[in-house]
């Protein structure tokens, strides 16, 4: 793929004689206020040490503004360092709308997220339409793309990992509020889709990147908002729900039957995973190697699970099928953490949003080529987890009769082979029809989500090993 062509940037002149609070100053403040973030990553790790790495200052004057890169070391183990990114803000007094984003009060004023600052959040969008420079940082506007001027704003309280900032339900700009070395495959596989027309995600209009360790880094993109839209994880509940409340229907019989909308969206998972074979090409990998790497993350999955060990030969069974694969696995670029929570139903059709990947994840191995089937898997895991994640709270905690757990395995089975039929349509070839590929992927992801599960949210560790337990028995999770 061609890559992007990249404006002339507009630099702006060196700023002198700030007064900017010590490097310090600041790493005090930020190492009390980090572990609060609902987006930080080490919460129930002994932090050893915050510091301030780099800073570039955006304006000066009321409110000041600044990209603040953090570095934080936990105890006992440097390689475990983490980044992250602030875009703090600086005012003498703070209104009453930025009082519950205050970081602390600094040289030079109160020092807050930036982000929740209705004027600082046009600042970023007039600094995309310009294509300004500040030091490392550069606002890049995509080829052609158009970004309005003067428009502000609002902090979306719907992610976990990053921040977002909706502008008047035009645009979104992402914030990746961890930042690696390497250019971040959202943003990557954003302009390979944009580049051959992909019809199934939202379109990019530009980005904000920096240098980390001297190499490239994604700090932020912009892209079009996708209006009028609902996510696809809640439309699934809404269905479970429906059909758990009438007891004694099938699920084709109630009228929130989801897998018409299943089958659509595996048509358009599809068509995204020919779009991308198509802008960054196919490959091939190793079976062997593939297994091995799968058996190493159960072997670190069980120290965190210790229920995984009964599982373990099973599971491992499933891996060893994998390893006689005679021929290599073909892979391409994929999304590679795809779940019906990256998903959004809009009026034209579903789009694939959040190509990220695992954030937990270095760039560079969430950059690998893999199989289209981990993100199939991905998404037949996702329908056992919207069908069983609801008997969790289905009557105030009360055990669910064995009716209700059918009708939960029955909704599931209905939508994941919907999704693999529309899939099949569109790609020409049936996911289902590689069973010891796509098996080893489902139980591969199963292990990831029972370590999730484990460290922050106990009560629902029953999904993952319920399905281990199916998938290792019957080769369905079902």
């Amino acid at each position: 793929m061609t890559p992007a062509a990249t404006p002339t940037p507009k630099p702006h002149e060196p700023v002198e004689h700030v007064e900017l609070p010590p490097p310090a100053e600041l790493s005090e403040l930020l190492a009390g206020w980090l572990p609060r973030q609902r987006w930080f990553g080490g919460k129930g790790r002994e932090i050893s040490e915050v510091r301030v790495a780099e800073r570039v200052v955006l304006q000066v004057g009321e409110p000041h503004a600044e990209f603040v890169l953090i570095t934080v070391s936990y105890a006992g183990n440097h390689a475990l360092d983490e980044r992250y990114q602030v875009l703090m803000g600086r005012r003498a007094t703070l209104p009453p709308e930025l009082e519950h984003i205050e970081i602390g009060p600094v040289t030079g004023g109160i020092a807050y997220d930036g982000l929740w600052d209705r004027d600082l959040s046009a600042l970023l969008l007039d600094e995309l339409a310009d294509g300004a420079a500040h030091g490392a940082i550069r606002f890049v506007p995509e080829p052609g793309a158009k970004i309005p001027r003067g428009t502000t704003g609002r902090v979306m309280a719907v992610e976990q990992s990053n921040s977002s900032l909706d502008y008047g339900e035009q645009l979104i700009l992402k914030l990746f509020r961890r930042v690696w070395p390497g250019v971040n495959p959202d943003l990557e596989l954003h302009r390979a889709l944009r580049e051959v027309g992909s019809e199934h995600v939202a379109q990019l209009r530009g980005a904000i990147e920096g240098t980390v360790d001297g190499q490239p880094a994604t700090l932020a993109m912009l892209s079009d908002f996708a209006s009028n839209s609902a996510e696809g994880w809640a439309m699934a509940l809404i269905s479970v729900r429906d059909l758990l409340a009438e007891g004694d229907l099938h699920a084709a019989e109630v009228g929130g039957d989801f897998a018409g909308e299943a089958y659509r969206l595996g048509e358009a998972v599809a068509a995204v995973h020919a779009d991308l074979a198509r802008a960054l090409g196919t490959g091939a990998q190793d079976p062997g190697a593939l297994a091995a790497a799968m058996a190493d993350r159960l072997a670190q999955a069980t120290t965190t699970v210790p229920e995984l060990g009964v599982l373990g030969p099973a599971i491992r069974e499933s891996y060893a099928a994998l390893a006689a694969r005679p021929e290599p696995v073909p892979t391409q670029r994929v999304h590679g953490d795809l779940h019906l929570g990256q998903t959004l139903r809009t009026p034209k059709g579903w789009l694939v949003i959040d190509f990220e990947g695992e954030p937990s994840r270095p760039v560079a191995e969430r950059s690998r080529p893999d199989s289209a089937l981990r993100d199939v898997a991905g998404m037949l895991r996702s329908f056992d987890y919207a069908a069983h994640h609801q008997l969790l709270d289905w009557k105030d905690g009360e055990e669910p009769d064995a009716q209700l757990s059918w009708h939960a395995r029955e909704w599931s089975k209905r939508n994941r082979d919907a999704f693999c039929d529309g899939y099949a349509k569109t790609m020409g070839a049936d996911p289902r029809a590689d069973a010891v590929l796509l098996r080893a992927y489902e139980l591969d992801k199963a292990v990831y989500e029972t370590v999730y599960e484990a460290r922050n949210r106990p009560t629902w560790l029953s999904i993952p090993l319920g399905s281990i337990a199916r998938l290792a028995e019957n080769g369905d999770a079902n």
